[in-house]
């Protein structure tokens, strides 16, 4: 790292710094959020079938996300931060070899377990039929080559760490335009329907994934790309603090599947609108990533260096900014769910239901958008420990408020949704408290 980008990371004034970092982060977000709507108004042209079948392959292909660019990606990010911050060239170095490692195991787990039970799963969350059908067609292709989407986010992330949120921003937009331009052809050129949706993605994040490599090459990246050994020295925290994350991330997409469960017994066009509605909150993810992947190198480089107080300072500044983004967003869909939902669909019924979700569940996006982002902080400081817990506290809240419902015969989606939207205020406001009266006291 160089002692300029050292420098402003501990000196700098905070929000200065916090926005310089961010605003590529974040225009990199709406470029990812760019690609599901591109997919999304794909999907609509083929039929409510399809954006149902997706709906069912969507929350796996989040936790994917949530996995390698949020979870084991912040945890290789936060670490080689510190490891900069510290002035350790060598092990930043070590932890990049050790991050294509892990990216290569996980690709190869996950893509087994979709490809070998696939089908089963997703009928468990209520696919049957034409749905099941197109679930199955849209995850099989998805998973097979999701190795590309896990390589672009680990390197992506050993970026990030050293300060360097620009070549991540770059690499999503070429992903974003070869997205567009792959996704059309396969889906309508060579008439593969869902089947090309499914391929299109891995073939985007492929190309990306070798750009960033290429660059990863150059030596010019504060992370030299070299050949060696991954130490257990390295690979072992990575491990513990990506497992430790992960659980975050599972916790998460495993209500959002218990959500699925439930609303894919209303009806199809429940599903469909939930799955459009609950695509803007996963979108939320992306975003505040934009701020908190700018806050796990400012906060890791601090705290690498030994400063802690102002690591916690930057922390607290961060979350701030991204409850007001998201927070803003979601009063924006509550007050108007057909600026999203018609990126989608122009189906009546289809559009009610993605209108009632917004509505209920939009004005809490503030307490995702504060929770999420302390977790991403939290992974500088090495303090993941309350947010993981706040995110089963809001588990367990979907879990029993979701089964009363059910068992009293009142499992409507008004009272779902109720129940998601409280959910959610109750984790923002618990991690919060827990890191301020817990291991961020000052």
């Amino acid at each position: 790292m160089s002692d300029a980008r050292r420098a402003r990371l501990l000196d700098g004034p905070i929000l200065t710094t916090l926005a310089a970092l961010a605003t590529p982060n974040i225009a990199a977000s709406f470029l990812q959020s760019a690609m599901s709507i591109v997919e999304g108004a794909y999907l609509g042209m083929l039929g409510t079938v399809e954006l149902a079948g997706v709906a069912l392959v969507f929350p796996l292909f989040m936790l994917t996300t949530m996995l390698s660019a949020g979870a084991i990606g912040g945890a290789v990010a936060g670490t080689t931060a510190r490891a900069l911050g510290a002035g350790d060239d060598a092990r930043a170095e070590a932890i990049l070899r050790a991050a294509i490692l892990i990216a290569l195991v996980m690709a190869g787990l996950m893509a087994a377990l979709i490809l070998g039970f696939g089908r089963p799963l997703f009928a468990l969350l209520g696919g049957d039929g034409p749905v099941l059908d197109a679930a199955e067609a849209y995850g099989d292709r998805l998973f097979a080559g999701i190795a590309a989407l896990w390589l672009f986010n680990m390197m992506a992330s050993v970026l990030r760490g050293s300060g360097d949120t620009v070549r991540p921003a770059i690499g999503i937009g070429v992903v974003l335009a070869v997205h567009a331009g792959v996704g059309w052809w396969l889906i309508f050129g060579l008439e593969l329907g869902i089947a090309g949706a499914g391929l299109a993605l891995p073939i985007a994040y492929a190309v990306g994934a070798a750009g960033l490599a290429l660059w990863l090459l150059t030596g010019r990246a504060a992370v030299a790309a070299r050949l060696g050994k991954v130490p257990l020295a390295v690979a072992r925290p990575l491990l513990r603090q990506g497992a430790l994350a992960a659980m975050q991330s599972t916790l998460t997409v495993a209500m959002a599947l218990i959500v699925t469960a439930i609303i894919g017994r209303l009806g199809t066009h429940w599903l469909a609108g939930y799955g459009i509605g609950v695509r803007l909150e996963f979108l939320m993810i992306p975003i505040i990533f934009g701020v908190g992947g700018a806050l796990i190198a400012m906060v890791g480089v601090n705290a690498g260096a030994g400063r802690r107080e102002r690591a916690i300072r930057i922390a607290w500044t961060g979350g701030a900014v991204a409850a007001c983004l998201v927070g803003a967003i979601g009063l924006i869909g509550a007050l108007a769910p057909d600026l999203w939902g018609r990126l989608f669909t122009d189906d009546p019924a289809t559009l009610h239901a993605v209108g009632v979700y917004l509505a209920i569940v939009g004005p809490f996006y503030a307490f995702f958008g504060l929770g999420l982002c302390l977790y991403f902080a939290s992974q500088g400081l090495d303090s993941l420990v309350w947010p993981v817990l706040g995110t089963l506290l809001r588990l367990v809240l979907v879990l029993v408020g979701g089964a009363a419902l059910v068992l009293a015969g009142a499992a409507s989606p008004e009272a779902v949704f109720a129940v998601v939207a409280g959910a959610m205020a109750v984790y923002g406001v618990f991690i919060a408290a827990a890191l301020r009266l817990g291991p961020w006291r000052t």
